[in-house]
């Protein structure tokens, strides 16, 4: 796969376990897999896989273009350079550019076609917020770079992904009361049409079938429980099915995500986060993938988060990050790249 483009990973915050996922991913390699290199600071990763005792040669390169040659016996690197040394568990604002740097760099080459996506190792966001950052996560940053290389808006929306599930929140990093109060009908159908065109696109299936949750319990029990299932989200169907989407509920969660209902659709929309990670999570904590549908390069993440408290200390699993690996190039396949 020499020819392909490389994916680039990038650096998630310094004091968590993002370094040491980079690393095992390398050394999970297999020959067939796509190259990929790391947005990140190689001083920082030679002495984690010291640290670790990982056999891990990190080579610095200039270009996303030299990674296939470097990958088979060296982790290519595009180096990123922390301000401070980073230590682990203890996140330092001081070094929030360089993870903010990280991601940008990413999304900029990605962009200008020099790799084939972006897979983000996690963020800690509140460290991000005290230096400055303004946005509740990766989506609302990604989305919000996206559009200003378009020089428009750009919608998007967060997928998670595993084997046996895909679900899109239509809400995403509220509180529960506040995703409650900003829920409407014109968010259901926009999620709805992003995530249709998605599943064709970035997942090859050509007639998506969708089921949207409803919010409350037993979907509302003909208003007995709340009204928001027919005064938000049937509407919302309607007009997805008006679109030539296939799609059926509001549909009461609990009933949701047992193995015969997951054989029914191919993603199901759900009103605010834990409505859809929890599932997830059950199913498949370690390998799940976050994916960002609507941008206009591929990106994906691990479905976890920093783990401060385990980091440096050798015991972070990297199954999530080498799936996010491999659906990302599966997703690149799909774009051509």
């Amino acid at each position: 796969m020499t020819h392909a483009l490389p994916l680039a990973v990038t650096m998630g915050e310094p004091a968590g376990i993002g370094g040491e996922l980079s690393l095992r991913a390398w050394l999970a390699r297999k020959p067939a897999d796509r190259p990929f290199l790391v947005l990140d600071d190689p001083t920082r990763l030679i002495a984690l896989a010291r640290h670790l005792r990982f056999d891990v040669p990190v080579r610095e390169i200039g270009r996303p273009a030299d990674a296939a040659a470097v990958f088979a016996t060296a982790l290519p690197v595009l180096a990123v350079k922390l301000r401070a040394p980073a230590t682990p568990g203890r996140p330092d604002p001081v070094n929030a550019p360089a993870t903010l740097e990280a991601i940008e760099r990413g999304a900029a080459l990605a962009l200008a076609g020099e790799i084939a996506g972006v897979v983000t190792n996690p963020i800690q966001k509140k460290t991000l917020q005290d230096a400055g950052f303004r946005h509740p996560g990766h989506t609302e940053f990604l989305a919000e770079l996206a559009a200003g290389a378009a020089g428009k808006p750009v919608e998007v929306a967060m997928m998670l992904a595993c084997p046996g599930l895909r679900v899109v929140p239509v809400t995403i990093h509220l509180s529960l009361a506040d995703a409650v109060r900003a829920l409407d009908a014109a968010s259901i159908v926009r999620v709805g049409r992003i995530a249709a065109a998605a599943l064709s696109a970035l997942f090859g299936i050509a007639r998506p079938r969708l089921v949207v949750a409803a919010l409350n319990p037993h979907a509302g029990e003909q208003g007995t429980m709340g009204d928001e299932e027919t005064r938000l989200i049937a509407p919302a169907i309607d007009a997805l099915r008006r679109d030539g989407i296939d799609v059926r509920g509001p549909a009461p969660a609990d009933t949701l995500f047992h193995p015969a209902a997951r054989a029914t659709y191919d993603a199901a929309l759900c009103m605010y986060h834990d409505q859809a990670l929890i599932p997830i999570k059950t199913i498949d904590f370690a390998g799940g993938v976050n994916v960002t549908l609507g941008l206009p390069f591929v990106r994906t993440s691990p479905d976890h988060g920093t783990a401060l408290d385990i980091a440096g200390s050798g015991r972070a699993d990297p199954a999530s990050l080498i799936a996010a690996l491999a659906m990302a190039d599966d997703m690149a396949r799909r774009r051509h790249t």
